[in-house]
């Protein structure tokens, strides 16, 4: 089954867009996609490869797998590039080269695990995972609470990589702040039961989050683009909602909007889900209105089918459905969020948005699982 033919022009989609020094050809980002095939935590051949090639194919902007930043707890998962070190930064060379030859635009997400890594993982594997009090999920404690130092660590860990990114010819960067990483963990009640500057309110809670974008915006040029991007789900509680109302989400946002975030990245399940209740609007829709910035939105755009069916819930998920982008269309031409990300159907496809843009809808096929196990 063919993705189902808008009723209206994809013009939307295909307008330009510019924030700071970035000047995207169109509305399209590549969502960040964990692809543990980096050996050595190194981006090789096949790597430059595989982003070239959406870039050939005019995604507006790709914002890369997550990357890990310089500190010794970061990295959770085998095979995942690193942005620290000489030799995997000039692997993210080759391929911020090879994406410009082709015309296109590159953001490196930046990310530390948390508590998510595991005992025995490379390239440290003698160190454990850690977060903001050691709590994995609600009441365990099974990983390292960090010491003030190690949480100075991190900080300056994401400077220190955003500076080799701007340096090594990003475009600009993202800081993942979502999905219940390090980042994430300490916006999180369940896991953040610190009594200093980082945690005991909502509000300190955000400040190891606000710390990372100050310290980033002092090592990266003033028109450098920042990145920021947060959700309510975790993967440990599909369920949670960091902010259950609109003024909370206003006392998380601004702060971090005014620390320097450049554009948010709204992550959530299903882009057409309102976020609040009285409203249409999703979270990356509140986002721009709260904050004034430019927002990402994004959530099974070009899927057919509900491919996390029952897979990442404790609730069965809705199917649904065969979808159209009218919706989408309908969202951006109102303004509610300014671009929309796109995972697995340009995993599945990398031609996704030329087709798109050409009316090519019958050539697009169902995503198949088994994209996630190629590197093509």
């Amino acid at each position: 089954m063919s993705l189902q033919a808008p009723s209206k022009s994809v013009s939307t989609l295909f307008r330009p867009f510019q924030c700071k020094s970035l000047e995207l050809r169109n509305r399209i980002i590549m969502a960040p996609m964990t692809r543990n095939m980096s050996p050595g935590f190194v981006p090789n051949d096949d790597v430059v490869a595989y982003y070239r090639r959406r870039a050939e194919n005019n995604v507006g902007l790709i914002i890369t797998e997550g990357t890990t930043v310089g500190q010794v707890a970061s990295n959770g998962y085998p095979g995942v590039p690193a942005f620290h070190g000489e030799e995997a930064l000039a692997g993210w060379k080759k391929v911020v080269d090879a994406v410009h030859a082709a015309g296109g635009k590159i953001a490196p997400q930046l990310w530390h695990v948390g508590t998510v890594r595991k005992a025995g993982v490379a390239p440290n594997p003698d160190v454990p995972g850690m977060g903001p009090s050691g709590i994995t999920s609600a009441g365990k404690y099974k990983a390292h609470a960090m010491t003030e130092q190690e949480v100075q660590d991190c900080i300056d860990a994401f400077a220190q990589a955003a500076a080799d990114a701007e340096r090594i010819g990003c475009d600009a960067i993202e800081i993942h702040g979502a999905h219940g990483y390090l980042i994430d963990q300490f916006f999180w009640e369940v896991t953040n039961e610190r009594t200093d500057r980082w945690g005991g309110s909502f509000e300190k809670r955000s400040q190891f989050a606000i710390d990372i974008v100050k310290a980033v915006r002092a090592r990266v040029s003033p028109d450098f683009p920042v990145i920021f991007r947060f959700s309510q789900w975790k993967q440990q509680d599909y369920t949670a909602r960091l902010a259950p109302t609109p003024e909370l989400l206003t006392q998380f946002l601004l702060p971090l909007s005014e620390a320097g975030v450049d554009i948010f990245h709204a992550s959530q399940r299903r882009f057409w889900e309102p976020e609040f209740e009285g409203s249409d609007l999703n979270l990356a829709g509140w986002t721009k209105e709260i904050t004034g910035k430019p927002s990402i939105s994004v959530g099974s755009v070009g899927l057919n089918v509900d491919f996390l069916e029952g897979t990442l819930s404790a609730t069965p998920m809705d199917s649904i459905g065969q979808r159209g982008i009218d919706e989408l269309l309908a969202r951006m031409e109102k303004g509610e969020f300014d671009l929309i990300g796109v995972g697995r159907a340009l995993l599945q496809d990398p031609e996704w948005v030329v087709k798109v843009e050409q009316g090519r809808f019958d050539e697009l096929a169902d995503f198949d699982r088994a994209s996630i196990g190629k590197l093509y």
